[in-house]
Parts: structure tokens; C-alpha cells; sequence
């Protein structure tokens, strides 16, 4: 038996930077008077979403890892509690924009860089003009609790990203998140879709997935987003196991025995039986052309 408990938060975000800092702590450390090891906040949770309009002074938004202040605090805290925290963060390296994840172990360090592959574009969340499509690859990390796997929002619409992480030896799955409303069409609502295909990733993979969203109403001139939340915890044959609501901040937590989830995993012989001689339409862009 090797249980671990997980946790996502869930908050609302405004422009200044060190109050939302100080929010995510907050929550943080009720997590982990819960008995949370591992706790997942959410995509760029420093201030608001910044990629509803192209401005080029938001650009100045990007740091490099080693000067970003909510990797610093988080590092202090990750420490202080010995709880690990994947920290998402606007990230500039040399002439590059990054959308990164540092991944803060039990005892503060950052166990390295993990760079959003996909990035999106569309009404409201304009992120190929802010970002460098990541060059890292999907990664995994072993933490002091768990080897986790961390894709960020956009990543979490491909299985390819869940079952590359999982095939490298990822425990957990984690996505921070930042979607909501589409500003161009009030009527769609991405939520139940969103969560249904991570709830496949986790059932397919026989892993479990936390996933972290923000909450809240958020204008950039004549746009407009309205964060729907609902982040949850999945457990490895995907149902969900805990859930928040659309609008509440706060933190959900579930243990999972991860020896037992392996020996499950291991008894489908999901992975023995993969016919990666047939797989070569994935590495195509039009499923014929390589």
C-alpha cells in the first residue's frame, strides 16, 4: 500500500499579483491541513487571463524561472510544508515566451521545466501571440510522493499528451487550466465536454487526474470570459471523485493507493497490447502524409 492524497484549488484572479500569491497560499495550506502531498494550482494564477486581447505590453508579463515571484514563494512553502507543488507561470527565456510549469519537489527544489505544447488561438484566448510552442516535450517527474505527469489546459484535449506521460511512468496526471465561455458565442458551454475527455484520458490510461480551473467573470475591453471551474480529481477508471462547483473558491482532496492502481493498471494489459506498428497515422498531420 503507497497512498498519496492530491488536491486541486480553485480561485478567482485579479491584476494584482501578490494578492493572488497570497490567495493560492491560502489554499495551499488548507489543502495541506487535510493531509494533501501533492496540490495542483491553477494555469497562470498570478493575475488575470491575459491572452483575451493581443497587447504587446503584456509581454512584459514574462520572467525567466529563476525570477518569477510565485516560483520563489511556492518554493518557500513547498519547503515549509513538504507538500509538492507544480507552479504555472509566464515564462521568458532569452527571446522566447513560454507558457511552464516549474515543478517545486517536497523539499523546495525545482525538479525542472515542463513547456505547454499546444497553444491555442481563437476569440478570447489568443495564446499563439504570447507564446512559443514548448520545446520540451512531455515529461515526467519523481516527486517525494508520486511520478506525476503535468500537461497544461490546451494539452489536455490530446491523448496522445495523457498517454505519452502515462507510457513514461507518470502515477498522476495534472492539467492547471484556465478556460471558460467563448466570448464570440454566449450559448456554448465547454464544461461537461472538457471534463468528459480528461475522465477518458485517466479511464484509458488507468490513472488518476486532477485538473484545476479558475473561476470568475474577466474583461479585457470588449471581451469577456467567465471562468466555469468545476475542477475535479478523477480517479483510474475515470469517474470523478470530487468536484467543485462553478463558481465557489476552494480545494477538493482525495488519497489514492497507488500500489493498487498499478497492479490494475498492469492486470488490463492496456499497455502490453499497443500495436505501435499500426500507430503511424499519429505522427502525420493528415493520417497518410509523413
Amino acid at each position: 500500500m503507497r497512498n498519496v492524497t492530491v488536491a486541486a484549488t480553485q480561485m478567482g484572479c485579479d491584476w494584482h499579483v501578490q494578492d493572488n500569491i497570497n490567495q493560492a497560499e491560502q489554499l495551499v495550506r488548507a489543502a495541506h491541513a487535510k493531509g494533501a502531498q501533492i496540490i495542483l494550482l491553477q494555469e497562470l494564477f498570478e493575475r488575470c487571463y491575459f491572452c483575451q486581447k493581443q497587447r504587446y505590453d503584456y509581454l512584459t508579463f514574462a520572467t525567466p524561472v529563476e525570477d518569477n515571484p510565485a516560483v520563489k514563494h511556492f518554493q518557500a512553502l513547498a519547503a515549509e510544508l513538504k507538500v509538492v507543488l507544480p507552479v504555472s507561470f509566464y515564462e521568458r527565456h532569452n527571446n522566447a515566451f513560454y507558457n511552464s510549469i516549474a515543478i517545486i519537489d517536497a523539499d523546495g527544489r525545482n525538479l525542472g521545466l515542463y513547456r505547454k505544447s499546444h497553444i491555442p488561438d481563437g476569440p478570447g484566448y489568443s495564446e499563439k501571440f504570447y507564446f512559443t510552442p514548448g520545446d520540451t516535450g512531455f515529461k515526467v517527474w519523481k516527486t517525494a510522493y508520486a511520478t506525476i505527469g503535468v500537461g497544461i489546459c490546451w494539452d489536455q484535449w490530446y491523448p496522445e499528451c495523457a498517454r505519452a506521460m502515462a507510457l513514461m511512468g507518470a502515477e498522476l496526471l495534472l492539467y492547471p487550466t484556465a478556460i471558460g465561455s467563448e466570448p464570440q458565442d454566449s450559448g456554448l458551454d465547454s464544461r461537461d465536454h472538457w471534463q468528459r475527455v480528461q475522465c477518458g484520458h485517466a479511464g484509458a490510461n488507468l490513472t488518476p487526474l486532477i485538473a484545476s480551473n479558475r473561476v470568475g467573470r474577466e474583461t479585457e475591453g470588449d471581451s469577456a470570459i467567465t471562468f466555469y471551474g468545476s475542477s475535479f480529481i478523477a480517479d483510474e477508471t475515470g469517474a470523478k471523485v470530487a468536484e467543485l462547483d462553478r463558481t465557489e473558491t476552494g480545494i477538493i482532496t482525495h488519497t489514492f493507493d497507488l500500489d493498487a492502481i498499478a497492479h490494475k493498471r498492469h492486470s488490463w494489459g492496456i499497455f502490453r497490447d499497443r500495436r505501435i506498428d499500426l500507430f503511424s497515422p499519429i505522427l502525420t498531420k493528415d493520417g497518410v502524409t509523413r
